[in-house]
Formats: structure tokens, sequence, C-alpha cells
């Protein structure tokens, strides 16, 4: 008799660019029984950057636990994405407004036709130049790749992530990445991971375009990155003084394969200063696997 529990996942590809591309996550729903060490056991076997589990909840219209194939992470833009996505595909939300509640704290859901949006929070910046040279070096860049008057900053809308500013698409496209020293400096200022981007980007819609790296959770390249796009559409406004309120956000595009996402950034403005934001985009179902515990 088999008596392994059989978990169904769900692979979805969020943000997609043009139906194509987008970054893949799992979701698995009626998660409520599973315990963590059977959540990251699923995420390690499924294998992509994150799992969403979703289970109920009391406070929020969904409870979702995120994992990576190493740990649990509070956020996930793109498995929030893709979540909220398959609930609506499945007729499982009630109109087009909803609520994810996370291990820190409860965030509103927006769809807006095709798109699925989530809450983040007002961005906070720290300043991490006194390891310029270091980040720098862990990237295989010099002070001459970066764009002019623009510093690299750590910004925190949830997560924290390291954003670093290039001059253009070749040299975002010709980054040699060397994983140990990007966790070791990602471990130091507790970030998911570096936000490499370029307001160099190719397409006239498309704000910026960017590389992600976050090996201290496992993940050496992503495809789409939500957590991200916000710090990096806040750090558009606020630092390189783009004042609008609606950015696109091109990734993936640079990595080996190519897979090319595009994240909508909708902030909140008052008297000038950010007060929140909305990042999201469009998810597809790819496949469905079953996954033995």
């Amino acid at each position: 008799m088999d008596d392994q529990k059989k978990v169904t996942v769900q692979i979805l590809n969020a943000f997609t660019e043009n139906d194509k591309g987008g970054n893949p996550a799992g979701v698995v729903l009626d998660a409520d029984a599973l315990s963590h060490e059977n959540k990251l056991a699923i995420a390690k076997k499924v294998g992509l950057s994150e799992t969403a589990f979703v289970s109920s909840s009391n406070t929020a219209d969904f409870k979702l636990d995120f994992y990576t194939p190493t740990k649990q992470i509070a956020h996930c833009g793109h498995a929030t994405i893709a979540t909220f996505s398959y609930l609506k595909q499945m007729g499982l939300l009630k109109g087009k407004k909803s609520s994810k509640e996370t291990i820190d704290g409860n965030r509103k859901i927006e769809i807006q036709g095709e798109l699925a949006l989530m809450e983040q929070l007002a961005p906070s910046f720290v300043d991490p130049s006194k390891d310029e040279n270091e980040i720098l070096k862990s990237l295989g860049l010099t002070k001459e790749d970066l764009l002019p008057n623009a510093p690299i900053q750590v910004v925190n809308t949830g997560n924290s992530f390291l954003l670093i500013p290039v001059k253009d698409v070749k040299t975002l496209e010709a980054i040699t990445p060397h994983f140990d020293a990007i966790e070791n400096i990602s471990e130091a200022y507790d970030l998911i991971g570096y936000y490499v981007f370029t307001t160099d980007a190719t397409a006239h819609e498309i704000d910026a375009t960017t590389r992600m790296f976050a090996p201290r959770y496992g993940i050496l390249e992503e495809a789409g990155t939500g957590m991200a796009a916000g710090p990096l559409a806040s750090y558009l406004f606020d630092v390189l003084q783009l004042k609008k309120t609606t950015f696109k956000i091109q990734q993936g595009k640079y990595m080996s394969p190519p897979s090319s996402s595009e994240i909508e950034v909708q902030l909140h403005v008052e008297d000038e200063h950010i007060t929140g934001l909305m990042a999201g985009g469009k998810g597809m179902v790819a496949s469905e696997l079953e996954v033995k515990l």
C-alpha cells in the first residue's frame, strides 16, 4: 500500500511579456494540513525559485506561505501574481479586490483586467557606499560601468534589494556574477539579492530592464521579481526624479537562457512622497505536477 501523500502543484508563468517568457512559480491550493517541513520538501522537489502555499486565513481572503528550495521567505512577487491569477482563472475570487495574509502581515491584491497586482509598502533606503568596491567586484564591474549620478542603494518595500544602476544594456548583458561574494554581501545587508538595472531600455514603453541575482536564497538568476520591481520604481521616482506614477520594468531578457518578463508598478504618491505601491503582471498556467511526500 502506498501511504505517501500526493500534492498537486500548478506551475504558472508570472509576469509574461506578450504572453511569452515570464517567471515560473509553483502554486499549491488547500495547503492547511501541510507542515513547514512538508512545504520545504515540496518546494525543493518542485525546484523553482519559489512555490506558494495557499491556506485559509482569519484576517485576509487567503494565507500565502512562500518557500524557495532552501528556506521560507516573507513575500514573493511572482508567486503572488501566479497564485491570484490562478485563483481568478479557477473562479475562486469574489471580485476585483482581494487580500493575502503573510508572515509579515496582510497585503491588498487588485485585479485589473488580465493583471494581478499586489500591495507593497512605502520605500525605505539604506546607503551601502562603504562597500561599493566589493559590490562592483562581485559583479565584475568598475565604477565606469555605473550610471552617472545614480548611487547604489538598498531599497525595501517589504523585502530588501540592492539596486545597482549600470550605464547601458551592453554592460548589463556582460555582467559576470561571483555568487559567493554576492551571497556574502546579501547576508551582511539582509538582502533577497541584487537588482542590477539600466534605464537604457531597448523598448520605448519600458522604463528599465534588469537582472536579478539571489544566491543567498538558492536563486542564481531570476526571470521576474515583483518584490524587486517595487523598490526599483521607487528608486526611479525618488532618486532619478522620473516623476510619474506607472512604471514598466523588464527582467530576464539578458539571462541565459532568456525569459523576458514585464512587471507593472503603480506608485501611490501624496505631496511628492510615495505612500505605497501596487506591483504585478499577468500569470499563465504552464503545467501541473504531482509531488509525493
